[in-house]
């Protein structure tokens, strides 16, 4: 880890440890077993919208917790005295807050583990203030997006193999956010799929018809 990295994460790291991996990556960790729906429940695709003054008060929702998130994750560039711009978005049912500038790769970490460690302290400072469960999205430097594709690739990769051989394979660590889009990537190619193991070793297994 890097000086810069260091200076992030080190205050918080108490923090971090206090409160469950289900915050890190929006999704709640689960038994072995159990099926990637109720792993990723909170990563689920955006329920259907609601309609008229309803709809309005979830996207002011939605744009409350993004304003609170781009003023705390400020508060720790300035801090860490890092360099960075803030942009604020809605994407279907959660605000999206990123982190655009020099210095990206030590807000990311080796891995993400940075990066994972900043959105779950935003989550919980997004929290204190609307006294409501947030999944709001912290990305850096577009790595959230770059990751997503190639565990995408990842993902199809190991459902043709499993196709092809008729043999379950079993794929690398990986944290709630990455295990929901090689899960969809699986169920995309017509084949399941299931998680096993605890975190921070839990990890999907792609298994045949």
């Amino acid at each position: 880890m890097t000086q810069g990295e260091n200076a992030v994460a080190e205050p918080y790291g108490d923090a971090v440890r206090q409160y469950p991996a289900d915050v890190v990556g929006g999704a709640a960790a689960v038994p072995s077993g159990e099926s990637p729906a109720d792993e990723s429940a909170s990563e689920a695709q955006p329920a259907q919208a609601p309609a008229g003054d309803e709809a309005a008060v979830d996207l002011a929702n939605l744009e409350l917790e993004g304003e609170i998130a781009a003023d705390y994750v400020e508060g720790l560039l300035d801090v860490a005295d890092l360099d960075g711009d803030i942009d604020m978005d809605v994407e279907g049912d959660r605000a999206l807050v990123s982190v655009v500038g020099a210095t990206l790769d030590e807000l990311v970490g080796p891995r993400g583990e940075v990066l994972e460690a900043l959105q779950e302290l935003t989550r919980l400072a997004v929290h204190r203030q609307t006294g409501a469960r947030t999944r709001i999205m912290l990305d850096v430097g577009g790595y959230r997006q770059r990751r997503r594709a190639e565990l995408t690739e990842a993902g199809s990769n190991a459902a043709d193999e499993v196709k092809r051989t008729g043999v379950a394979k079993k794929m690398g660590a990986m944290n709630p956010f990455e295990r929901k889009v090689v899960h969809d990537a699986v169920a995309a190619a017509g084949l399941r799929s299931e998680s096993e193991g605890e975190e921070p070793d839990r990890r999907v297994v792609v298994l045949p018809v």
